[in-house]
């Protein structure tokens, strides 16, 4: 097995990953081939295992926030394999080790994750990659993972690259061309960043939810829409079903309203406009320094002990 690191954890797989992920250590996480025609989702226990199948990929089993067992469809590209177990199997392994896993992409900030939070094709990577090209480093890309048990909540890091649509990376002054897909089923591209990487868990600043608009404009949520928006982009929720998952899943919700303010960021959908958005940010965040500091968020040292199975 190849070991790779990633949110903090030592991942041992069968399948290879990304080179960039390369480490060493114990495992905390450990992807291998396996059969599953056995398995019936009426036999699982619903708080420790989740059993899901991905047509043309094949069958996943994700297990107590340990393991991904993986019944892949003849010949499938191994492509997809790495970028099933990176986006929705680790969301559900970072949820069953008690994390709250949001759809979002994070750039760090004057020591904060800034994060921008929506849907597929809502522009998160683009927007990260624009504060990229601006000196800002990228902390995670579309899987967002906040322990919410230190004293404020902290992000942990992904892996170094992001996905991009070609028309986006052009626009970001990347040579499109130069850039292999993600897997032959996306037009996306993989972005690899040799620089400005945040390796290091980071606390949580502010949460940006995208929106489209007929202009730019940055307004801050009240305490029930924002708490909406949470549940909304939340990963893994249709996975996760078990009375303790959907009780302790609405308390991280309400903990991380306590310390993080959520905002609306409506743009209007222009690649040229991304200069100005970097620049709308920059300036919001300037203006509400005084009320991080006052949410008293400092940096905490974490180990792996404090992400341990929920």
């Amino acid at each position: 097995m190849d070991i790779y690191t990633a949110y903090s954890l030592c991942i041992h797989s069968e399948i290879p990953l990304l080179e960039t992920m390369k480490s060493s250590g114990a495992a905390d996480v450990t992807v291998r081939f396996g059969k599953l025609d056995d398995i019936s989702r009426t036999s699982l226990d619903e708080s420790k295992q989740v059993l899901g199948h991905i047509p043309s990929i094949g069958q996943f089993l994700v297990q107590a926030g340990q393991e991904i067992i993986i019944d892949s469809e003849p010949d499938v590209d191994i492509s997809m394999l790495c970028s099933t177990i990176l986006g929705s199997a680790m969301a559900v392994i970072l949820r069953q080790r008690g994390l709250l896993v949001l759809h979002a992409s994070a750039v760090v900030i004057k020591g904060y994750a800034i994060s921008f939070m929506g849907g597929s094709g809502w522009g998160k990577s683009t927007l990260a990659n624009a504060f990229h090209r601006h000196g800002y480093d990228i902390l995670t890309d579309d899987v967002l993972a906040v322990n919410l048990q230190t004293k404020s909540p902290l992000v942990y890091p992904a892996f170094p690259q992001q996905r991009l649509w070609i028309e986006a990376a052009n626009a970001l002054g990347h040579q499109a061309s130069a850039l292999s897909p993600i897997h032959g089923n996306t037009p996306k591209l993989a972005y690899r960043l040799n620089r400005g990487f945040q390796q290091t868990p980071t606390p949580l600043g502010r949460v940006y939810v995208l929106a489209k608009g007929a202009h730019h404009a940055i307004t801050q949520l009240d305490s029930q829409t924002a708490f909406a928006e949470i549940i909304r982009h939340t990963r893994a929720v249709s996975s996760l079903k078990s009375q303790t998952f959907v009780a302790g899943h609405l308390h991280q919700c309400t903990q991380l309203l306590k310390t993080t303010k959520v905002c609306r960021f409506s743009r209007k959908p222009s690649l040229e406009e991304l200069p100005a958005l970097v620049a709308m940010v920059e300036a919001d965040l300037a203006e509400a320094q005084g009320d991080l500091a006052k949410g008293d968020i400092v940096d905490n040292v974490v180990d792996k002990e404090t992400i341990s199975a929920a």
